[in-house]
């Protein structure tokens, strides 16, 4: 992609130069606004066609997801949100141990935990990293899968898959969410069952946007214990009968979701497609370096990883003896929006960012010398 490929990208966005919290939400384009309004629009007037038309939104939306998972369409489901494709997955696994990352974002724990509540699968929590040696020092005969963020949202730290993959075998399965991941870098999906994504971060589709992306191994293995209505065949013979589920990823359907929300999905995808990720990626790279280089010069603690093979677009740190609430209002001063949590700072730029976002972080931070 040439630097005038980025640069038609980022002239679709509209967000403030110093909008650094992709990680937490990431503002849609103009494509995206445009959309929604189409769509919503079109809701507002609706005839015979209308609704019929509406939904086929839905496959626009699978076919661009599945492009860029390297799947298909009846591999792929369009989700309301990531958490939800994470509890298919905990009530649909195969009786047995699941490991997880103790330091893994809520949304991979709760499921679980429901589930063990409920006589499944019972959660074993990985004390530290799911690196590929402490996922196989963890492995013993009764664990049926793996269930971890592709990218961790505290350190940006970037598990291997594809050695994952190859240290669990193909007797387990393995459970990604890649909110934290997916557009920003690229990672080998083929090499999970189950990858989740939300749209409202680093797709920047908003909320109430996702799909699930499942291998023939998930079909196969994961119990249709929360289909709905929508997940089985014949779906619109409404017989008063049990209907079998859906033969693809489409069983992970619980009822119809918003056309409009498939509509935004589908053009935030498809910009994202335009650009390509590894463009993407190569330009959150450089901005992560220099940032990471400012904040170290100003003697922050980093807490992100920081071997680049490893890392993200995360830049998590903390100044020692500084509040990050008196780091944040000094960023905020400078147009910079970071995450603030109570023990540390959170920056995480996309491809759109311009190079000027990191004089405005150099800036906040010499205030408060």
């Amino acid at each position: 992609m040439t630097t005038d490929g980025l640069a038609d990208y980022a002239s679709q966005f509209e967000a403030p130069e110093g909008y650094l919290d992709f990680a937490r939400y990431g503002p849609p384009s103009r494509a995206v606004l445009a959309a929604t309004a189409d769509a919503l629009g079109r809701s507002a007037r609706a005839d015979h066609d209308t609704v019929n038309d509406l939904m086929r939104a839905d496959l626009r939306a699978r076919q661009a997801a599945a492009r860029l998972a390297g799947t298909d369409a009846e591999h792929t489901v369009l989700l309301p949100n990531a958490s939800t494709g994470l509890f298919q997955a905990a009530f649909g696994v195969p009786a047995g141990t699941v490991l997880v990352p103790a330091a893994d974002f809520p949304a991979n724990h709760y499921p679980w935990r429901r589930a063990a509540a409920a006589g499944l699968a019972v959660p074993r929590w990985l004390a530290s990293a799911p690196t590929p040696e402490a996922v196989r020092a963890a492995l013993t005969d009764d664990v049926v899968a793996v269930s971890l963020s592709a990218v961790d949202f505290r350190t940006g730290y970037r598990a291997d898959l594809a050695a994952l993959r190859d240290v669990i075998g193909p007797d387990r399965l393995l459970v990604v969410d890649a909110m934290q991941a997916f557009g920003v870098v690229e990672m080998p999906w083929q090499a999970a069952d189950v990858v989740v994504v939300g749209g409202q971060k680093w797709l920047r589709a908003s909320w109430s946007t996702g799909f699930a992306a499942l291998s023939d191994r998930a079909l196969e293995r994961l119990a249709p214990t929360l289909t709905g209505w929508t997940g089985v065949d014949d779906v619109a013979l409404f017989d008063d009968r049990e209907h079998p589920p859906a033969p693809g990823a489409g069983r992970l359907s619980i009822t119809n979701l918003s056309p409009v929300a498939a509509a935004a999905l589908a053009a935030a995808l498809e910009v994202l497609e335009a650009v390509g990720v590894p463009a993407v990626e190569a330009r959150v790279r450089s901005l992560v370096d220099r940032l990471l280089d400012e904040v170290r010069a100003h003697g922050a603690e980093i807490l992100s990883a920081t071997a680049p093979a490893r890392r993200a677009g995360i830049v998590s740190f903390r100044l020692p003896g500084t509040d990050p609430a008196t780091v944040a209002k000094a960023l905020h001063a400078q147009g910079v929006t970071p995450t603030v949590r109570p023990d540390s700072l959170r920056l995480s730029p996309h491809a759109s960012t311009p190079p000027a976002a990191v004089d405005l972080v150099r800036t906040a931070l010499a205030s408060l010398r």
